[in-house]
């Protein structure tokens, strides 16, 4: 059954894993027996025929080429992250695995197909990496969730710089990470050793893996949204064919694995004397022996031993058969008294035989065809022999399987297939620490709050995340408390002492007291074990013994004669000193019984004397006792318990004294009593030793449901005998083989094993897979079974555990939001009042810790409704906290209200300290409402309290309080005194997390009051010592405050570059720590500017470093704008550091992302900044030309942005003036110019005609260069507006003096000139200016006193713009 596919599944296709019920081994291991069954002898001739086994072709452990529907980097570039990368490619839809053979398995394959062609590559060049693909899909619509993808995605690629988080993951899940590829949503796995490969894919089928990477990328807003939570899961995807061939590959290089001879070749193989002789389908253990093509072989049917051909063997499909089969050998082979069965339930009810039948034994029951028999227990397909019933004559007895037709019987129940109800509540218990009231027990530390003894800082709640933006899918979640509040107000009515009795709250029993019947002890009979002479010898004084063990039926009193414990040694005999004496005196019992023809007696005196011989490893004498309790019995079935313990024992013997005939002979009848019989007792540690014979009979024959049943009684011994490590695979395996034993459209499945699972996760230290497999459970009204309490609270523990933390009332983590939930509609289900205000209390408090306020009001609210049904201390406390979340949410209306209730309530009582208390939330409402004086008057009055009561902590608070009151009124001197009062008294007191915690936020307040009054190093000290408690006790909430006070403090009230750095790198670093990524930005982008700032070659290159990390975050938060200034940036570091070679680089990078992003205004500014590094730089300055002419100035004028394509031909003009360019500059310099018109700004038009002017001086136009000096003149109005105006005036008028003089030679328009600088000057008042103007005009006019003659000249852009 296990070797065919799933139903559902197609073949050759890749398959996916969202829950406990995806299959894996079949659709892996069988898809490739399948797929390969034409071509095995080829490709294992071909495999054998090098005489070498993989781990000898290369130096990796097992080279492969993966298949071709899967992607791998190429050789070359495997063991390098970068290469992976560079490789990486999609894999092609519709390849994803290869196609079904449809041919008989015996056929001779000609030509091999795509898939057998890869797997003909195992051998030659195998690396076992494999993909894992995950996607987020709703579960409602089987739909992406492309929103979650894309968060997930991001996390990923977050978590690619730093993946410890992402190797310790699938390091517990048996995995090792080659690399992670975020933009293709997964995984390059490897695997070393098959026992890595076995675990992985156990976790696949189990649904695991999905869960671990859910708790991996998705953040608390998903965790608090249950809506969304419950709707959502993240599939994962991996190759079938792939695994199946890394699975083959690794048995390879192991070179001992355990194999079964393949239909239509082993015949083959039979013509050669030296080998090993098959038979069909027999198990074959191989191992190599170094031969080309032939390995040595056992046979575990016969124990022979010889060579064997590996073209006739094909290895056992599933990984757990392996490590089973090695791991629980026997000395000798298979009966085959076991037979495989065609997918046959388990029966129960009544058969009909078809046979007569008279039992060669007296315990079998003789019967007629046609006869009805009632089958007690089961009936299992494949065994030869069930316990049965005669209806008509009323006999009991083993019944040939084959003389009946089991078609009259009915099968187990839906969602029992191999067990009984009984036999599941057993299982379900979870041993000891995991008990219901344990969690119970931790519900109420989590609840439990100090508010109504001590008093609150204003605002201050030590590990809370807020204030915070409220997100709407989480609050919606909280719609939930709806109903919550409809069953609550139905409890109203009931009577306190109903809800809150202890009957009420549902515990669970531990798991012996589950799977054992209880019995009363007060009514078992003891006795007393006198070995006086007298009394051995006087039959009377046995009489009683002999009278209780003769029953011929079994009655509860027997029971501690079946179990593990020995429990008979003190509940039925007592006044031995050792266990010789007991043995004598049972010895002598035995003789008494002979003596009185005690059937009965006799054999359980057998029984007890042969159980006490395997206590002392005695067990040829334990064989003999055994037997003859057998040979006395005489087929009597009327204590079934004895009947199985004496036949299990005995087999057990058989099996441990190498006795096969007696073992053969014996292990029908005894499977039947074994297994068949629900409620089995174990009564002996030897009798796993039969169990795991006969589940290796199952595996060789294929008999699914005995594999199953056999599975589950070696679980259920190995809890009882609590080896928590030896029974993890066969619990793992048995809920694998529930999933193949299920048909699609079952609803329920036999046995929810996870609870288990789980507990054996907690105690093998695998947080992640065993808050996974609690996350799977879905709790049944099964009795005895785990409840919703059970869940969350393991929930709790085990995420604490995730977290490296200890559990604390302080950091209640969000992914236990909705299971909470569930376990309070649980608890109102179960009307657990006391439970359930726990319940709402944790809630609240959750909510508060991770910022979603409104949902703390809520279950805060719940929470009072709640306690007023228990007591008035309960709903003191409880309105106590609604207050103060209302506080905390902003709300000071609601909370005075609440605050003024209970004081009236308190009034005339002697609950100083619970009075202070409310006086003092009283007092912060009154602030919020704006009522200062009544405020501070009801802080005096807390404060009064707390000195009467002498609680300075208390008296601490409210000074703080009164000092912050003061601070908002803006009497900093008040406030400083209050709080170094406040501070004086948390000095005196023991520092523990809270008070110092405490101490640190009022050195908060009152460094923030020093700073304001101007003591600056007053204040510094303050402000680091706060952050020395925060460190102390790793608040990083607390930290994160003072840190950006710090900050602020020495970038603005006292400038300190180097400290300010150091503050921001731990800005950084908490930001890290609270996963905030925009935080982190924020703080890496100011961190970068002061590295810059110092200026050194070390400082900006952790100023690029910092820039760096800032754009991985922005593309993480695919954040175009931000990523290509950051791309920028870099490339401007780059410059300043001298690295020429990477600055355009990282230039062009910014541009493409703007481009990409097809954000044409973001690109045309990154142009020109990138341009202006060059431009304002001192190298390399003609590199700004393609930035602004090929570059910014198309898409200036793409986006019609005249302004910017002005300004950015005044800067080519400037630049090419300073290149000495000219011809270029007086083209940049035109188009300026024609411009500036356009724009009407008639400074720009000024700037670019001034600078226009400059170039025709340069280029030797003297004329055009006139021009254009009178032109921008002639753009300024005719009166002075300022001094500045009048500097211009006179240095533009100097310097066409100098033109015309010098280079027109036209003294009449020079001397025009200088007389208009010279009234310019004039106009300033500039005394040196004007003596130089003066002595111009006098070189000018010579000893003759008159210039020369005025040349005419046009002047087509100034047309007489040169009068003022």
């Amino acid at each position: 059954m296990l070797d065919k596919p799933q139903r559902g599944i197609p073949a050759g296709k890749e398959y996916d894993f969202c829950h406990h019920r995806s299959p894996i081994f079949v659709p892996f291991w069988g898809r490739l027996q399948r797929t390969t069954a034409k071509t095995r002898r080829k490709w294992w001739r071909k495999t054998m025929a090098s005489g070498k086994r993989p781990s000898e072709r290369g130096t990796q452990p097992l080279p492969t080429e993966p298949c071709r529907s899967q992607w791998s980097p190429p050789p070359e570039r495997r063991g390098s992250e970068e290469g992976v990368k560079q490789s990486a490619g999609k894999p092609s839809p519709g390849n994803a695995g290869a196609s079904e053979t449809t041919e008989p398995a015996t056929e001779e394959a000609e030509g091999l197909p795509d898939t057998c062609s890869e797997l003909l590559t195992v051998v030659e060049d195998f690396t076992p990496e494999i993909s894992l693909f995950f996607s987020v899909e709703s579960r409602s619509s089987r739909c992406l969730n492309s929103q979650l993808q894309e968060a997930a995605r991001k996390k990923l690629w977050a978590l690619e710089s730093d993946d410890r988080d992402v190797c310790a993951l699938f390091k517990e899940l048996s995995a090792r990470l080659v690399c992670t590829q975020a933009q293709e949503h997964r995984f390059l796995l490897t695997f070393k050793t098959l026992e890595e490969a076995w675990k992985f894919s156990t976790y696949l089928t189990l649904g695991y893996v999905g869960r671990c990477l859910e708790q991996l990328l998705f953040d608390q807003e998903y965790w608090l949204n249950c809506a969304l939570m419950e709707d959502t899961e993240i599939r994962v995807t991996v190759d079938q064919d792939r695994l199946a061939t890394i699975y083959i590959g690794l048995l390879l290089q192991e070179g001992n694995f355990f194999s079964r001879a393949v239909p239509g070749v082993w015949q083959g193989e039979q013509e050669r004397e030296e080998g090993l002789q098959l038979c069909k389908n027999e198990l074959i253990h191989v191992k190599n022996i170094g031969e080309e093509s032939e390995w040595e072989g056992m046979s575990l049917l016969t124990g022979r031993r010889g060579l064997v051909s590996m073209t006739a063997l094909e290895p056992l499909p599933d990984p757990f058969y392996q490590w089973f089969l090695k791991n629980y050998a026997v000395s000798f082979g298979i009966s085959q008294e076991i037979s495989g069965t065609a997918s046959q339930p388990i029966v129960k009810g009544k058969c009909t035989a078809t046979e007569d039948h008279r039992g060669a034994a007296r315990n079998e029951l003789n019967f007629s065809k046609g006869d009805s028999i009632e089958v007690i227990g089961f009936l299992i397909p494949g065994l030869p022999w069930f316990v049965g019933k005669s209806l008509s004559s009323g006999s009991i007895g083993f019944v040939p399987t084959r003389y009946v037709n089991p078609e009259a019987c009915e099968p187990l129940g839906e969602g029992l297939v191999f067990l009984s109800e009984e036999e599941k509540s057993s299982l379900l218990c979870i041993p000891c620490n995991g008990d219901e009231q344990h969690f119970i027990t931790l519900f109420d530390d989590l609840a439990r709050t100090d508010i109504t003894s001590v008093y609150r800082l204003d605002g201050f709640e030590p590990k809370a995340t807020f204030p915070k933006v409220r997100s709407e899918a989480v609050l919606r979640s909280c719609k939930d408390i709806q109903l919550s509040w409809e069953e609550i107000n139905g409890l109203a009515t009931a009577s306190t002492s109903e809800l809150s009795s202890p009957g009420s709250e549902s515990a669970l029993a531990t798991l012996e007291d589950i799977i054992l019947e209880k019995v009363d002890d007060f009514y078992d009979p003891k006795f007393f074990i006198n070995l006086n002479a007298g009394h051995m010898e006087d039959a009377d004084v046995f009489d009683p013994i002999l009278t209780f063990l003769n029953q011929d039926s079994y009655v509860p009193s027997f029971q501690s004669f079946y179990d593990l414990s020995f429990s008979f040694l003190n509940s039925t005999f007592y006044g031995f000193s050792d266990e010789d004496e007991l043995v004598l005196y049972l010895e002598t019992c035995r003789s008494w019984a002979k003596k009185t023809h005690s059937v009965w007696a006799h054999v359980r005196l057998c029984f007890l004397l042969g159980k006490l011989c395997i206590k002392k490893i005695k067990f040829s004498q334990a064989r003999v006792y055994f037997e003859e309790a057998m040979s006395i019995l005489d087929g009597d079935f009327g204590d079934l318990p004895l009947l199985a313990a004496l036949h299990v024992n005995l087999a057990s013997i058989y099996l441990k004294q190498n006795m096969k005939h007696k073992f053969s002979s014996l292990l029908g009848k005894t499977v039947a009593l074994l297994v068949c019989l629900p409620g089995h007792s174990f009564n002996s540690e030897n009798e796993l030793e039969v169990m795991t014979y006969v589940l290796k009979e199952a595996i060789a024959v294929g008999n699914a449901p005995l594999e199953a049943r056999v599975c589950f009684l070696i679980v259920k011994l190995f809890l009882q005998l609590g080896k928590n490590d030896e029974v993890l695979p066969f619990t793992e395996h048995l809920q694998c083989l529930i999933t193949t034993l299920l048909s699609p459209d079952t609803s329920s499945v036999p046995l929810d094993a996870t609870p288990i699972l789980s507990y054996l996760y907690d105690k093998k230290y695998l947080p992640n897979i065993a808050l996974a497999s609690a996350r799977l459970f879905v709790p049944s009204v099964l009795k005895g079974a785990p409840t919703p309490i059970w869940r969350a609270g393991f929930i709790l523990q085990n995420t604490s555990k995730l977290r490296g933390s200890q559990l604390e009332r302080s950091s209640i983590p969000a992914l236990a939001c909705f299971y909470l939930k569930q376990a309070l509609h649980f608890s109102c289900k179960s009307k657990a009042v006391p439970t359930q205000r726990m319940l709402c209390a944790i809630l609240s408090r959750m909510y508060l810790q991770h910022g979603v306020l409104d949902g703390a009001v809520c279950y805060a609210a719940m929470a009072v409704t709640l306690s007023r049904m228990m007591g008035k201390e309960e709903a003191f406390e409880s309105s106590l906290s609604l207050g103060w979340m209302y506080l905390l949410n902003s709300q000071p209306g609601p909370a005075a209200d609440i605050m003024r209730q209970i004081l009236h309530s308190l009034h005339g009582t002697d609950s100083v300290t619970q009075c202070g208390a409310v006086h003092n939330l009283l007092a912060i409402a009154l602030k919020g409402e704006g009522q200062v004086q009544k405020a501070a008057k009801n802080y005096l009055q807390a404060l009064h309290k707390a000195k009467e009561t002498g609680n300075k902590r208390n008296q601490a608070i409210a000074l703080a309080n009164l000092g912050q009151l003061s601070f908002s009124r803006g009497a900093s001197q008040l406030s400083e005194l209050y709080l170094l009062q406040s501070a004086q008294l948390y000095a005196e007191l023991q520092g523990s997390e809270d008070l110092e915690m405490e101490l640190a936020q009022v050195l908060l307040w009152l460094a923030q009051a020093m700073v304001n009054r101007q003591k600056a190093e007053d204040g510094k000290l303050c402000f680091e010592l706060a952050l020395v408690f925060a460190l102390k006790w790793n608040n990083l909430r607390s930290q994160l405050h003072i840190t950006e006070s710090l900050c602020h403090f020495y970038s603005k009230v006292s400038p300190n570059l180097q400290a300010c750095i150091t503050y921001h790198e731990h800005w950084v670093s908490l930001a890290q720590q609270l996963q905030d990524r925009e935080m982190e930005d924020n703080a890496r982008q100011t961190l970068s500017q002061l590295y810059q700032a110092l200026g050194t070659s070390e400082a900006l290159r952790q100023s690029l470093d910092c820039t760096k990390q800032s754009l991985r975050i922005f593309i993480d938060l695919e954040e175009p704008v931000k990523a290509a200034e950051a791309w920028l940036q870099a490339g401007r570091l780059y410059y300043l550091m001298q690295e020429d070679e990477l600055v355009e680089m990282y230039f062009q990078a910014a541009i493409q992302t703007a481009l990409k992003w097809e954000n044409f205004s973001l690109a045309m500014d990154l142009y020109e900044k990138a341009g202006d590094t060059f431009f304002n730089g001192s190298r390399n300055r003609d590199r700004a030309v393609e930035f602004y002419r090929g570059g910014a100035v198309p898409l200036a004028r793409k986006l019609k942005s005249t302004k910017t394509e002005l300004r950015l031909f005044n800067k080519l003009a400037e630049l090419q003036i300073g290149l000495q360019g000219y011809e270029k500059a007086l083209e940049f310099a035109t188009l300026a110019a024609r411009l500036s018109i356009r724009v009407g700004d008639q400074l720009q038009e000024l700037v670019a005609f001034h600078r226009l002017a400059t170039v025709y001086y340069f280029l030797h136009m003297y004329e055009m260069a006139e021009d254009c000096y009178l032109k921008t003149l002639a753009l300024r109005p005719p009166l002075l507006q300022c001094s500045g105006e009048a500097l211009y005036y006179c240095k533009v008028y100097c310097h066409l003096g100098n033109l015309t003089l010098h280079k027109l030679k036209d003294e009449q328009d020079a001397a025009a000139y200088f007389l208009l600088a010279l009234a310019a000057a004039t106009e300033l008042g500039d005394q040196e200016l004007q003596g130089l103007i003066r002595a111009k005009l006098g070189d000018i006019q010579g000893p003759e006193g008159t210039p020369g003659c005025a040349t005419y000249r046009p002047r087509w852009l100034s047309e007489g713009g040169h009068i003022v």
